[in-house]
């Protein structure tokens, strides 16, 4: 498994890119892509496909429309929002970020990744796709659609959970990551992933 070099690199680049502009579904929290609304569709994404997502998403943001209104939500109505997402600490810990942003932060969800990661709930995988899909910062996102991906795209023979494939992905991801178009790039990979590559 070799990290593609430079000319390779940048015909992948803007193949997934013209492929994603041309293909991208049309889901609301890419309608401004703001940070609150990138935040919670990350968060109920784990485990979830996006078509189950999509009406919790709509009721969630019709009942918390932004972080100062679930910050201050009793907790019982929050759970309500989750209920049939499972993984009710997921909500939880998205509660309790709220209420830390508003104490810490001034109601918003901050720009630096070391900050985010403080945060419950958030860790590797959901700030890099906070900071690169809110904030188009330089942040490769390596979820199980950019394995499938990678998998097919450099025929990765061994299991994708073993530690030297993870590595060559992760290696991979930041190499081809283009500077200044993390957002889009990312979410071509997971695009791709998602309703081209079957598991």
């Amino acid at each position: 498994m070799n990290i593609p070099d430079s000319a390779t690199a940048q015909t992948i680049q803007r193949q997934l890119l013209n492929w994603f502009e041309k293909n991208q579904r049309d889901l609301p929290w890419r309608k401004h892509y703001q940070p609150y609304a990138v935040w919670i569709s990350e968060v109920m994404l784990q485990q979830t496909q996006v078509k189950t997502v999509l009406p919790y998403y709509e009721r969630w943001m019709a009942g918390f429309p932004d972080i100062r209104s679930l910050a201050e939500a009793p907790e019982d109505a929050v759970l309500k929002h989750w209920e049939g997402l499972g993984y009710y600490s997921r909500a939880r810990n998205i509660q309790r970020t709220a209420r830390i942003l508003m104490l810490e932060f001034h109601g918003e969800v901050p720009r630096i990744y070391r900050a985010l990661r403080d945060l419950p709930g958030i860790g590797p995988y959901t700030a890099a796709a906070i900071l690169s899909l809110a904030f188009n910062q330089d942040y490769p996102v390596v979820d199980g659609n950019v394995k499938r991906v990678f998998a097919r795209l450099f025929d990765i023979g061994s299991p994708l959970s073993e530690r030297r494939s993870l590595r060559f992905i992760e290696e991979t991801a930041r190499a081809l990551l283009p500077g200044g178009k993390a957002r889009a790039f990312n979410q071509a990979l997971m695009e791709l992933g998602a309703v081209v590559c079957t598991p």
